[in-house]
């Protein structure tokens, strides 16, 4: 059941000729988690932030729960934000920022105590409840801050970058907790995030924006195996794929150094044209040939640990291949391109062993 609809919403702030946002068009589930992905400036913090209120619509409506909000202040709209600074009261412990928002709505001292309580044990704050902000680490103050929108109640949650201020590793703990928060409440979630593994993780569904404009809409899967145009490619996927420029004729691909491969039919079909064109691949779907191969010693440019024990990456001219290896893989750690006999053995046994997943995202 569609609860937010956004219409030809455009935003164009005075004095500037181009439009920050142009056309938006979604409509959003109840209870469904929609992620704003895109580079700096592509409009997706803008687009929040008019669903909040704080950005007036130049053009087009915004509904929520079937009610248009255009000329609604943001506290009469059913929202509820956390923002990318915290924005917590300096003064005021963990247990009065969290209650803060109750009060000023004449909440009864007894439903807040509950809600305050209930905020308190599900994010795990019980023993900071009395210490302020500054005593706080960056993962309790967004803990904090989560806890302020999450008693409100609210029909719709907006959350704006609110993880980039955190380490790599805390990062990955806050985006389980706030996908855990998320199942528990089954609150609809508006995530604004330039950081793709985030949006990939954690999102029913993805919004890519570029200069203001949607590329495209869509499950992470989708996106993921099925991009529209060669930004989305580019942009969704880590490493992100790998773009050649070859030139189709007929059935053959031709590539800049001469090396020709066949498509099948099907490709070919879907295709419809030939000439110059770009082709993109991504690096799990790239096999080595362990029959066929004789590598120079300058082909192994090196090897890296992603994860220790768990994933591996290996970059030959440009097309990087990850893989998932086994943890007690003996082959686990080859390096460098001095070690060229080491490293083919390697790749060998990681070819032989069948050691390739079809998809890491799935």
């Amino acid at each position: 059941m569609r609860f937010v609809s956004l219409k030809n919403v455009n935003k164009q702030y005075k004095g500037n000729n181009k439009k920050s946002v142009t056309d938006f068009n979604l409509d959003i589930e109840k209870g469904e988690f929609i992620a704003f992905v895109g580079p700096s400036g592509c409009g997706k913090s803008t687009t929040l932030r008019m669903i909040a209120g704080f950005e007036e619509v130049t053009e087009g409506k915004i509904e929520i729960d079937n009610k248009v909000v255009n000329d609604l202040l943001p506290r009469d709209r059913g929202i509820a934000m956390v923002f990318q600074n915290y924005a917590l009261y300096p003064h005021m412990t963990v247990e009065k920022n969290i209650a803060f928002g109750l009060k000023n709505i004449k909440t009864p001292q007894e439903e807040i105590n509950k809600k305050v309580d209930w905020a308190i044990d599900v994010l795990g704050l019980e023993e900071y409840r009395k210490r302020k902000p500054k005593n706080l680490s960056g993962g309790q103050r967004q803990r904090v801050a989560l806890g302020r929108a999450i008693v409100r109640n609210q029909k719709v949650f907006l959350m704006d970058e609110p993880l980039s201020n955190l380490d790599a590793k805390l990062r990955v703990s806050m985006r389980n907790e706030i996908t855990k928060l998320h199942r528990e409440l089954g609150a609809t979630t508006i995530y604004v995030t330039h950081d793709q593994v985030e949006a990939m993780t954690m999102a029913d569904r993805i919004v890519v924006m570029k200069d203001g404009v949607i590329q495209q809409i869509g499950s992470p899967i989708k996106l993921y195996d099925e991009p529209v145009n060669k930004f989305v490619a580019g942009f969704i996927g880590s490493p992100q794929m790998n773009f050649i420029e070859v030139n189709v004729k007929d059935d053959v691909v031709e590539f800049n150094d001469g090396n020709k491969i066949h498509i099948t039919k099907g490709i070919r079909d879907r295709l419809q044209k030939s000439g110059k064109m770009i082709l993109g691949i991504r690096g799990e779907d790239i096999k080595f040939d362990s029959l066929n191969m004789e590598l120079r010693k300058d082909d192994i440019l090196k090897a890296e640990y992603l994860i220790p024990d768990l994933l591996e990456r290996l970059t030959l001219e440009g097309i990087t291949e990850t893989k998932v290896l086994p943890t007690d893989a003996k082959w686990i750690g080859v390096t460098y391109k001095e070690d060229k006999e080491k490293v083919v053995e390697s790749i060998k046994k990681l070819v032989e062993a069948n050691e390739y997943p079809n998809k890491l995202w799935k």
